[in-house]
C-alpha cells in the first residue's frame, strides 16, 4: 500500500508560529466553552487536530482529549509539547473518513479548519454521529463560502469554504439538533478578509 503524502509535512515545523493561528485556535476554543457545558469527566475528540491548537486551549475543561489527524508531521509536533497540556493527551494517526474502528466512541468532536479538506461531508457527518452518545455534541469551525483564494495551493482542499444553509441541511439529515452558529474570527490576508463559523450540534 502506498502511503498518502503529507501535505502538511513543509508546514508543521513552523505552524505553531503563527499567532494569527494560535489566536484564531484560543477564540474557536472560548466559543466552544461558551456554548457548551464542559467538564473533566468528558473524553472528546479533536478531528485534523494538526499540531494540537485547538486541543491546548480546551485541556483544561475536560478530562481527555484524543487528537487525530492524517499528518504524520503535524502530530510529530503535537507529540513533542504533549506534556504542557492540561488533561490526558491521546495522538491517533487515523483517516477517519476510511477507516472504521468500533472503539471510537466520544462525548464530543471538536475540529478547526479541517472540515473543507474532507471531499465527503454527509459521510464524515455520519461517522461522527455514530461516535456520540446521546446529547453529544459537535463542534466545527470553518470559513464561509469563499472565492478560492484562501489557500496559497488549493492541493487537497475540497471546498471552498461552505454554505451555511447547505451545511445546516447535511447536519440535519445525519439526525443532529440544536444546531447553532456565530462569526468567531475573521482571518485578514493580503488579498482579503475570510470570516470563519464555529457550528456546534447535538445528536
Amino acid at each position: 500500500m502506498i502511503e498518502k503524502k503529507d501535505l502538511f509535512a513543509s508546514k508543521s515545523k513552523n505552524w505553531d508560529m503563527s499567532s494569527r493561528r494560535v489566536q484564531g485556535a484560543k477564540k474557536i476554543a472560548n466559543g466552544i466553552i461558551k456554548n457548551i457545558t464542559l467538564d473533566k469527566n468528558m473524553h472528546i475528540m479533536d478531528f485534523g487536530a494538526g499540531t494540537g491548537l485547538l486541543s491546548y486551549f480546551l485541556s483544561n475543561s475536560v478530562g481527555k482529549i484524543t487528537a487525530i489527524d492524517i499528518s504524520p508531521s503535524m502530530l510529530t509536533i503535537l507529540k513533542k509539547k504533549s506534556h504542557l497540556f492540561n488533561c490526558d493527551i491521546n495522538i491517533l494517526k487515523l483517516d477517519l473518513i476510511k477507516e472504521n474502528s468500533p472503539t471510537l466512541f466520544f462525548d464530543g468532536v471538536v475540529s478547526s479548519m479541517t472540515f473543507h479538506h474532507v471531499k465527503d461531508i454527509l459521510n464524515l457527518l455520519k461517522k461522527i454521529y455514530n461516535i456520540l452518545p446521546n446529547d453529544g455534541f459537535i463542534a466545527i469551525a470553518d470559513l464561509y463560502k469563499e472565492n478560492g483564494t484562501f489557500h496559497n495551493d488549493n492541493n487537497g482542499v475540497f471546498h471552498f469554504g461552505f454554505d451555511i444553509k447547505e451545511l445546516k441541511k447535511n447536519i440535519r439529515k445525519v439526525g443532529f439538533s440544536k444546531i447553532q452558529f456565530e462569526t468567531i474570527n475573521t482571518i485578514s490576508k493580503p488579498n482579503g478578509d475570510f470570516p470563519v463559523f464555529l457550528m456546534i450540534a447535538t445528536k
